[in-house]
């Protein structure tokens, strides 16, 4: 058995049981349950648990079985749609590397598990997630039963490097060897203001496992840019409040709590319509970039992944209300109505509202709101020009 990847890997289908009856017995976790169900007895609720769980023998299983039904429930509950456009790539015997926009913590990934096993693709996806959320045992052990696998934090140079190439090793490995679909964002921590980009070191990082030309171990990995839009982003006034406070205090960091009330807060807040749209494979475009000296070859890579992103949002009436707003303008008024101006100004108020800091600067807070959901437009109009 290859041990090579054990620090970092998803459970293998033999540890799978055990981390069950673990996760199971976990006060926590059980804490958890309880308020996805709370109207339930706990007696039903275990039994229930524990039925949902028989036959249960390998990720997979525990994605279909378990995680699909609550992904289900919340979207249900929060979302008033979501919608998957997957016309640039087709459910067949290749995989592929997902690197999208990052806009929820947890469920960026887990709708897009959803999305793929209702439009009958293969398999779903295995997850790259930063150890700095698996803050306690129990989400580690849940995390690598829904096919996550680590993202070392916080490294010295040299200990980024040796991560870095064993992470490759395992994607390039998880894709050609283990035949599953990745999913990773494309770019540390999510773009609190909206205005996507693509890391250089992020592709840098793909290329470390593989062989051959930088281009050519990128195409192993099938890369397909995949695109997310919320209506409604949940967090928007945590990260606003994020902003001043980082620029009130440069050395300001989130604390767990901070991180656990994001998760939280991401999953079950309002969302409005969400839609995931795919680029075709990068495959098909990127032997053109293959001629450029390295240096130059990420960065025009990066540049077209950020395009192809771009050109993927779906855009709402807030979203141009939002940049009309912020420029002073109505240059996107047949975009939006009265009516849906006032009411996402309404909106904007409300998160403003829900922020509570000692020395609250509404003017920075309305505008780092309003820049949220007017970069997509402004990245949009760029990409298709």
């Amino acid at each position: 058995m290859n041990t090579e990847f054990d620090e970092i890997r998803p459970y293998n289908d033999d540890e799978i049981k055990q981390v069950v009856e673990e996760l199971l017995h976990d006060r926590q976790f059980s804490r958890i349950l309880k308020g996805l169900v709370p109207w339930l007895p706990q007696g039903v609720r275990n039994f229930i648990i524990r039925t949902a769980f028989i036959g249960v023998n390998s990720t997979l299983d525990f994605q279909m079985r378990f995680m699909k039904p609550v992904v289900k429930y919340v979207t249900h509950k929060c979302a008033d749609k979501v919608t998957f456009d997957h016309t640039g790539i087709a459910p067949g015997d290749e995989r592929f590397t997902f690197v999208s926009n990052h806009r929820d913590i947890v469920l960026d990934s887990a709708i897009l598990d959803l999305l793929l096993a209702n439009a009958k693709f293969p398999t779903t996806c295995e997850i790259a997630i930063g150890d700095n959320l698996l803050i306690y045992p129990w989400i580690k052990k849940l995390v690598k039963l829904n096919k996550a696998f680590t993202v070392r934090r916080g490294l010295s140079p040299r200990e980024l490097m040796e991560s870095s190439q064993l992470m490759s090793r395992y994607m390039h490995h998880a894709i050609n060897e283990k035949k599953e679909n990745i999913w990773i964002a494309q770019r540390e921590g999510r773009a609190k203001d909206s205005n996507d980009r693509t890391q250089e070191s992020v592709l840098k990082m793909l290329a470390m496992g593989g062989e051959g030309t930088p281009a050519e171990r990128l195409k192993h990995l099938h890369i397909t840019p995949l695109t997310i839009s919320y209506e409604y982003d949940p967090c928007d006034y945590l990260k606003a409040m994020e902003f001043q406070q980082k620029r009130d205090n440069p050395s300001f960091k989130k604390s767990k709590q901070d991180d656990l009330d994001n998760m939280k807060t991401g999953i079950w807040g309002k969302k409005g319509h969400i839609h995931y749209q795919t680029a075709p494979c990068i495959n098909e475009w990127i032997d053109s970039l293959a001629h450029l000296p390295k240096a130059e070859f990420f960065t025009a890579v990066a540049q077209r992944m950020d395009r192809e992103i771009h050109k993927g949002y779906m855009l709402f009436p807030g979203n141009y209300v939002a940049l009309d707003l912020l420029q002073g303008n109505t240059a996107h008024q047949p975009h939006y109505s009265p009516a849906e101006k006032e009411r996402f100004e309404k909106y904007i108020q409300e998160r403003i509202d829900m922020i509570k800091l000692p020395n609250k600067d509404v003017p920075f807070l309305r505008e780092k709101l309003l820049a949220m959901y007017a970069n997509p437009v402004i990245n949009k109009e760029k990409a298709v020009g």
